[in-house]
C-alpha cells in the first residue's frame, strides 16, 4: 500500500462531503419514510432473489461508487421508520441516537477496559445508575452494558449461579455444581432456554411454569413445579420472570414471585428487556410492582428507548453480584482484583472489545431529556390500549389478551375459514407481498395469531385502522379462494 492510497482513504475533505451527502440522503429517507409517498416497508423479495440481487464479487480493485452503493442498500432494507412498521420489538432509532453511532463508530473506542474508552465507560456508569433509580433499587446496586439481551439473560444467570451455588464451575466445569435447574415461564424468551443451554445445564433443566389465561405466570403452581423438581433430583436456583413477554407484552406477578423466590432461597432473574422501560412512566411503572425485589434484571434500550442496537442493561441488586459471572485473570488488561476496578468492565462482560454502545443513550438522554423518553412509552402503551378497544368493537376480529405494553395480539375471524391458524398464516403472507405492512405472527395455546408491536412513535391510531381494512381485504380474497 502506497502513500497516495493511504491518503485518499483518509482524506478528510473526501470523507467530509460524502458524509454530508450521506445525511443528506437519509434526512430524505426519513422524509420519505415518514410521508404519503413513502415506499414499501419490507421489499418482498425472497432470500434467493435477494442473493441474486446482490451477487457481484467482492473484487481486488474498487468496484463500486459510495453513493450509489448506499442507494441501494436503503432500498432493499426493512424500513423501519415507517408508521407502518409494527412488526418486531427493534425501535426506529432518534436521528440524534445514529449521529451519537456514528461518532462512536468513528473513533471506535473499545470501552471494555478504561484505558481504551475512558469516556464511554463513565457513559455507560451514568445510564446504570439511572436505571437503577428508576428501578427502585438502593445504593449497593450496579452493573454494566453489553451486546443484547440474550447475552444480557445469559450473563445473569451466570452470576446466579456462582451466587446461589457457591460451586467452582469456572475451574471445575458445569458438573461441579451438580445437577441445577432454573425455573421458567413457559411463554419466556428462547434466549434464556438457550442460556441455559450454553451454561452447560442442559435444556433439560428448564422447568417450565405454566401460564394463565392472560399468559402470565400462574403464580399457584411454582411450589408444585419446585417440588416436582427437587423429587427428580434436579436443584433449582433461580427463577426467571417476564416483564413483559415476548408474544403477548403480559407482565408476569413480579411481588408474588419475589416472595416465592424469599421463601425458598432462590434467585429471582426479570427479563425485562422490552417492558423494563415501563419504569419511566408514572401511569405504567405499576406494571414493575415489586421488580426492585429481583436480583437481577435485563433491560434493552434498542427495543424502547429509540436507539440502534444493540445495547443492553444487565442490573444487579446487589452491585458485586455483576463480577460473578466471569472469574479470570489478564495481566495484560488487569492491574487489580476485579472489584477494585469498576471501570475495566471486561471483568464483567462477555465482551473484551465493546463498542461504545453507551454513547447511543447517553447522548439522547441528555439532549431530549428522560422525560421525553417517559412520553413516548406512555404514547405507546395507550396506543395499543386504543388499537385493542378498536378490535374488540370489531366483529370480524378477536383479540388474543388485553395489552398491557404496547404489543397486540388478534386475528381474523371467519366463519368460512376450516382453520383459523391457516388463514391467520396466509393473511400475513398476503400482507407482506402487498409490502405496505410489516407485522408478524405467533402461536398462543395452539392458536396462531397476528402480532403487531407498537414501537414506531410517528404510528397513529389511523394507521392501525389502515392495517384492519387491509386484513379484511386479504382474508376475502384468500376465503375466496379457498
Amino acid at each position: 500500500m502506497n502513500d497516495n492510497e493511504l491518503k485518499k482513504a483518509f482524506d478528510p475533505e473526501a470523507f467530509r462531503a460524502d458524509a454530508h451527502a450521506v445525511v443528506d440522503m437519509l434526512a430524505d429517507y426519513l422524509e420519505r419514510s415518514a410521508g404519503a409517498d413513502r415506499r414499501r416497508v419490507l421489499p418482498a423479495f425472497s432470500p434467493d432473489e435477494m442473493a441474486r440481487r446482490w451477487d457481484a464479487p467482492i473484487s481486488a480493485e474498487a468496484s463500486e461508487e459510495l453513493l450509489p452503493l448506499l442507494t441501494r442498500v436503503i432500498e432493499d432494507s426493512h424500513h423501519l421508520h415507517s408508521p407502518h412498521y409494527v412488526g418486531h420489538q427493534v425501535s426506529a432509532p432518534l436521528p440524534v441516537s445514529a449521529v451519537a453511532d456514528f461518532v462512536g463508530s468513528l473513533l471506535n473506542n473499545a470501552s471494555a477496559v478504561y484505558d481504551m474508552g475512558p469516556v464511554n465507560v463513565i457513559h455507560e456508569r451514568r445510564i446504570v445508575e439511572w436505571m437503577c433509580g428508576l428501578l427502585g433499587y438502593g445504593p449497593d446496586a450496579g452493573g454494566i452494558l453489553t451486546s443484547g439481551g440474550t447475552l444480557g439473560n445469559l450473563t445473569a444467570l451466570l452470576a446466579a449461579r456462582q451466587v446461589m451455588t457457591e460451586a467452582d464451575v469456572w475451574s471445575g466445569g458445569a458438573a461441579a455444581g451438580g445437577e441445577l435447574a432454573v425455573m421458567v415461564s413457559e411463554q419466556c424468551h428462547y434466549s434464556v432456554r438457550r442460556a441455559v443451554g450454553v451454561m452447560g445445564l442442559g435444556t433439560d433443566n428448564v422447568i417450565e411454569v405454566p401460564t394463565g389465561p392472560d399468559f402470565k405466570i400462574d403464580t399457584a403452581t411454582l411450589a408444585g413445579c419446585l417440588k416436582t423438581a427437587e423429587e427428580r433430583g434436579k436443584r433449582v436456583f433461580a427463577v426467571a420472570a417476564n416483564a413483559c413477554s415476548t408474544a403477548t407484552g403480559t407482565y408476569d406477578d413480579l411481588a408474588a414471585i419475589a416472595d416465592f423466590c424469599e421463601a425458598h432461597g432462590l434467585w429471582l432473574h426479570v427479563d425485562g428487556a422490552h417492558g423494563a422501560s415501563a419504569a419511566l412512566s408514572p401511569r405504567y411503572r405499576a406494571l414493575l410492582a415489586g421488580v426492585h425485589r429481583a436480583d437481577s434484571i435485563v433491560w434493552d434500550a434498542h427495543k424502547m428507548l429509540l436507539v440502534p442496537a444493540l445495547i443492553t442493561a444487565v442490573i444487579f441488586r446487589n452491585g458485586s453480584d455483576s463480577y460473578r459471572s466471569f472469574a479470570q485473570q489478564a495481566s495484560y488488561l488487569f492491574e487489580k482484583a476485579s472489584e477494585d476496578e469498576w471501570y475495566n468492565y471486561a471483568h464483567r462482560t462477555m465482551e473484551c472489545t465493546k463498542t461504545m454502545m453507551g454513547l447511543k443513550l447517553y447522548v439522547p438522554l441528555m439532549v431530549h431529556g428522560s422525560g421525553f423518553f417517559a412520553r413516548y412509552v406512555e404514547t405507546m402503551y395507550d396506543l395499543a390500549h386504543d388499537f385493542a378497544a378498536r378490535i374488540r368493537s370489531s366483529a370480524d376480529f378477536e383479540l388474543a389478551v388485553e395489552p398491557e405494553a404496547n404489543i397486540v395480539c388478534f386475528r381474523f375471524a371467519s366463519s368460512g375459514a376450516e382453520d383459523p391458524s391457516a388463514l391467520q398464516k396466509k393473511i400475513r403472507t398476503r400482507v407482506l407481498d402487498s409490502e405496505d405492512f410489516y407485522l408478524v405472527q405467533t402461536d398462543l395455546g395452539g392458536d396462531t395469531y397476528l402480532r403487531c408491536t407498537l414501537i414506531n412513535p410517528l404510528t397513529t391510531i389511523e394507521h392501525l385502522e389502515e392495517l384492519l381494512e387491509l386484513i379484511r381485504a386479504v382474508a376475502s380474497e384468500v376465503v375466496a379462494s379457498a
